[in-house]
């Protein structure tokens, strides 16, 4: 999961290189989440017009958890 974001991420900033995705450990509710990490530059080409890429991001993120009967949360930090 976490290289799926961050390839995803990759693709869509001018820096690839400041991109970096870190994982918390599982809480209680039994939520693994993400946190995305990008330039300051960069921050509104991840987040997009009305946080419409943000929200394709997530919706991969949990497309993907679902098959692997998991749930995640992905934050944009």
């Amino acid at each position: 999961m976490k290289d799926l974001l961050k390839v995803i991420a990759q693709g869509l900033v001018e820096n690839p290189d400041a991109v970096s995705v870190t994982e918390d450990e599982v809480n209680e509710e039994g939520i693994i989440v993400y946190h995305l990490h990008v330039a300051q530059e960069d921050m509104g080409r991840v987040i997009g017009k009305q946080g419409r890429i943000a929200k394709s991001i997530r919706t991969i993120a949990r497309s993907v958890a679902i098959r692997n009967n998991t749930k995640v949360m992905v934050e944009i930090d």
